[in-house]
């Protein structure tokens, strides 16, 4: 067989991530991150080069699959932002799998970031100052905002949260299990906006209010025993696990990569946290890609 006739891997076997959002939102974690299981990762690229970097990528490798990270933003006035749905799409009629993954934070969350690290916003400049220069980039990206199939809320993640959060549900090791995340909260730092379904428990008895439990968290057993014993508790457990098992399928037929779950109570620190963990528990039996992330405690 000649060379120019050797088998080239078909689109099926390639998937392109495209990693976009405000800066400071975390863009470049995500990049290393996937850099670090495998992917081939490019930063700043013009959306109107995506085409032919992924012909220049299939020139170079013949049979094996290829796992491609682009992270495209507002810092390249070339990239023609407007055109990427429509290239998306294009790739997608060749049979490319393509997702877009859009990562933000409130902005004063950005504007804390930026004066934390002295970094200078590739938007400002003597006549835009910082909190100008953020609500212009919000502007300028919302052509990919639109269309991106995952939007992850970085505002109250530590870099340690949002590593962790890449790997295990944009890149699994288990990349045919639909990622399932039970994530705790409190309602007095904001509902997450990246979940796709937002259970309150605060009507529960709260362990808050026994001074001796106070120092504890929901995944302590001090507060685990207390929240056992509450009849409430109980039937909240049963009524969700009743939900979810009915509906969290419906949502694997649908071949989604990813599926949160919030709960919320007050301060994120006992019920929401007991309840998450035992809902993880009650559901890994059934399902292989479950985690729990706990947005209140700092890892």
């Amino acid at each position: 067989m000649s060379p120019s006739s050797e088998p080239r891997p078909s689109a099926d076997n390639t998937r392109l991530i495209v990693i976009s959002g405000r800066s400071g939102s975390g863009k470049s974690t995500a990049l290393h991150v996937l850099e670090d299981v495998g992917y081939t990762c490019i930063d700043n690229l013009p959306a109107s080069m995506l085409v032919n970097l992924l012909e220049q990528i299939r020139e170079h490798r013949e049979q094996e699959a290829l796992k491609i990270a682009v992270g495209i933003d507002a810092r390249n006035l070339l990239g023609k932002l407007e055109q990427l749905p429509d290239i998306l799409d294009k790739l997608s009629e060749s049979g490319i799998n393509s997702e877009v993954l859009f990562l933000d934070a409130r902005t004063p969350s950005l504007i804390r970031r930026f004066s934390e690290t002295r970094r200078r916003h590739p938007l400002s400049s003597d006549t835009v100052d910082l909190k100008e220069a953020i609500a212009l980039e919000r502007e300028l990206l919302d052509p990919i905002a639109s269309i991106a199939s995952r939007h992850i809320d970085t505002s109250n993640m530590t870099l340690h949260q949002l590593r962790d959060l890449i790997k295990k549900q944009i890149a699994p090791e288990k990349g045919d299990a639909m990622a399932v995340v039970f994530q705790s909260f409190g309602f007095k730092r904001g509902v997450p906006s990246d979940a796709d379904f937002v259970f309150d428990v605060r009507c529960l008895p709260n362990p808050y209010w026994k001074t001796e439990l106070r120092p504890f968290n929901g995944g302590d057993q001090p507060v685990i025993e207390f929240l056992d014993s509450q009849t409430d508790v109980a039937a909240m457990l049963a009524d969700l696990n009743g939900f979810l098992t009915r509906w969290i399928p419906r949502f694997l037929a649908t071949n989604r990569s990813y599926l949160t779950i919030a709960i919320g109570c007050t301060g994120g620190q006992h019920r929401s946290v007991y309840i998450c963990n035992q809902l993880a528990d009650q559901f890994r039996p059934q399902f292989d890609n479950i985690h729990v992330l706990h947005r209140e405690q700092e890892s």
